[in-house]
């Protein structure tokens, strides 16, 4: 916890020498229990920069190649991430991912499954869907509105908690997961939308 503690130390101050960052709704995140932060996908900065926003500590998932390179490996270890195999259904990363949300921790999350070239929001993947309907995490919605350029802002938004209490109580099935990620996705969109002509003054 050290570790990471100084890694988000040191990605606070690049975030806010370089960037002129932006922080807006830390106030939304739960302070104890399982929460599962669902961002849009634009860059490699995107992990340190939802993590750094915050003051609990942030876990995230990270393709299994990354892990391969040994220092790079041990970096991003300490800031949280484990693996997962890309394009298949990875069970020790799904039994992983679901025991940091027994724990009580914090699950960052993309839905969208890789970087989004334009900029614009994509459609999500279900896993964050499924990831919420099998704990009982709070789910909150996160906007990242860039790009990064140097000297110019970034704004990171952290929504309200989404409410799926009435998708919980049906059955979990490919429709109820569907309906989750496009609800999940939406809310992102609502938040970016929201600020993104505030962000880019």
């Amino acid at each position: 916890m050290k570790l990471y503690r100084l890694f988000r130390s040191f990605f606070r101050a690049i975030f806010s020498f370089a960037y002129r960052w932006q922080v807006i709704g830390r106030e939304h995140i739960p302070k104890e229990g399982p929460v599962i932060l669902c961002a849009n996908h634009i860059s490699l900065w995107d992990p340190p920069l939802l993590g750094s926003g915050i003051e609990r500590q942030v876990c995230f998932m990270a393709k299994e190649e990354l892990f391969r390179i040994p220092v790079l490996s041990w970096f991003i270890t300490q800031f949280g991430a484990f693996p997962v195999k890309r394009g298949a259904g990875d069970r020790a990363a799904i039994r992983s991912t679901l025991h940091i949300l027994e724990q009580g921790k914090v699950l960052g999350i993309f839905p969208e499954g890789s970087r989004s070239k334009t900029g614009q929001i994509r459609q999500g993947q279900g896993g964050a869907a499924m990831f919420a309907l099998k704990s009982q995490a709070e789910v909150v919605p996160v906007a990242i509105i860039g790009p990064y350029r140097l000297f110019r802002p970034i704004t990171i938004i952290y929504g309200k908690p989404i409410d799926l209490s009435a998708y919980r109580e049906a059955k979990t099935n490919s429709e109820t997961v569907k309906s989750v990620t496009e609800l999940i996705m939406a809310e992102i969109r609502s938040l970016h939308e929201q600020h993104r002509s505030s962000a880019s003054v």
